[in-house]
């Protein structure tokens, strides 16, 4: 196994926000977002970082309250993600989502109950990925701004996998489709 190099934590990366995310969308032609919703354990918001950036995600989003954000632990665990993804917090996540749909961006929700197996959706264009948090998932407005509602088939006895390791079966899925 490969030992990854030691990244210098001492500079705080930005965190940006709405515009700043707009202006990332408007900028790509296809672009990869990863939407958390209400991810409060920083050792699951750094290993999704750390995914997001070996996926090639153009952006992760999260709201400014009730999550957690880029903190010496998260930062640790993202491996320098967290310095080279662009981590934006939104005031608005419901309305951050809305507008993100009026650029094109098409948003797939993961949840236990969702319609569609991940497998089956199209996957190559503007995706926004939206994850909610262990235990209660995703809040019930972010679930209703979703396109669709998709599910990672599951065939062992657990119910639901780890954020992190459910953040990245999508964003590979996403990958996959778009080679």
């Amino acid at each position: 196994m490969r030992q990854h190099q030691h990244t210098d934590y001492a500079k705080a990366p930005k965190i940006g926000n709405e515009e700043d995310l707009y202006a990332i969308v408007k900028g790509q032609k296809a672009p990869l977002l990863l939407i958390l919703d209400g991810i409060t354990d920083p050792h699951n918001l750094g290993a999704c970082l750390r995914t997001a950036d070996a996926a090639g995600v153009h952006a992760v989003v999260v709201p400014k309250d009730r999550a957690a954000t880029l903190t010496d632990t998260v930062r640790h665990i993202a491996c320098g993600a967290a310095e080279s993804v662009p981590f934006m917090q939104v005031t608005n996540l419901a309305r951050t989502m809305e507008k993100l749909q009026a650029l094109g961006v098409w948003l797939v929700g993961l949840a236990e109950e969702g319609g569609q197996l991940l497998y089956e959706l199209d996957l190559k264009g503007p995706i926004g990925v939206v994850m909610g948090a262990e235990g209660p998932g995703m809040r019930r407005l972010t679930g209703e701004k979703c396109d669709f509602l998709a599910r990672i088939p599951m065939a062992g006895t657990v119910e639901c996998l780890n954020v992190s390791v459910a953040t990245g079966v999508c964003l590979f899925e996403c990958v996959r489709q778009r080679r």
